[in-house]
């Protein structure tokens, strides 16, 4: 029988969660995704996305044609070219009620997001396991000299180079694995599979925030805070990552987030 988790732990997921859930359901995230399209270097316009769209060079090239645009919060309405190869994933271009998030992979991609979207309107929330004591572990951080690049899979494109901070060792039923960390906008966190995978949970494997390690290296793992990735909501986020091969685990770890309802 698994212990129940205190009541102090349960009012704190709860919050987590439903802070979450809120976070999910904003008129522009992932639930508000309805279109992705890779630019080239022909000016197109792609289905219900404003404006014409194409790159040149590193840069993304945007013609509002017709519409009013903003960006970084000032308007435009004649062509405008932005260098955003550098810059960080899912800059923001509005139109109307909509946003456009742009990303650089060796090339630019644009998600249009739509508020009125059918996957948002029908949002009542994601299902998860019960939290469950079992599943929140010490680990140890083992910090690399420096970060060390990490070779990615993505779900609908090619291999993407992040970068590790270290691997976190843990054991689970007696037997040692490791888990490598992914340094993501100041934080860490990383992606993992496990035995749930394509069955109760999202095939490509699910995501978890990592906290800061002790002075001594000990950091928790708590599972029951893994949550999905944004392509688990539809198939609009390409690039998103897939988990390496040591963070692919033979055993189930029921706990956290499972396949979000379709």
């Amino acid at each position: 029988m698994t212990t129940p988790v205190t009541e102090t732990y349960r009012a704190d997921w709860d919050a987590w969660r439903a802070g979450w859930e809120q976070w999910l359901a904003q008129p522009h995230n992932w639930l508000s995704a309805v279109a992705v399209n890779w630019l080239d270097d022909t000016p197109r316009r792609f289905g219900g996305t404003p404006g014409l769209w194409w790159q040149d060079g590193d840069q993304v090239m945007i013609d509002p044609d017709g519409t009013t645009m903003a960006f970084d919060g000032t308007e435009f309405t004649e062509v405008r070219t932005f260098n955003l190869a550098d810059g960080p994933d899912d800059q923001r271009v509005t139109a109307g009620d909509l946003q456009i998030g742009i990303s650089y992979r060796e090339g630019y991609h644009i998600i249009t997001y739509d508020p009125s979207a059918p996957a948002r309107k029908a949002f009542d929330g994601v299902p998860t396991f019960e939290p469950n004591p079992d599943w929140i572990i010490t680990g140890r951080f083992e910090a690399f000299d420096s970060d060390q690049p990490l070779a990615l899979a993505t779900v609908g494109w090619r291999e993407h180079d992040h970068l590790s901070p270290g691997v976190v060792h843990f054991e689970h039923d007696g037997t040692p694995y490791e888990l490598q960390v992914i340094a993501s906008a100041g934080r860490h966190t990383t992606v993992f599979a496990d035995g749930t995978s394509g069955d109760t949970t999202y095939p490509a494997g699910r995501a978890l925030d990592i906290p800061a390690p002790a002075a001594d290296g000990t950091v928790t793992l708590d599972f029951n805070r893994a949550v999905n990735l944004p392509c688990a909501f539809g198939g609009f986020f390409p690039i998103c990552p897939t988990p390496p091969a040591g963070n692919r685990y033979p055993f189930r770890i029921e706990a956290g987030e499972k396949t979000p309802a379709k």
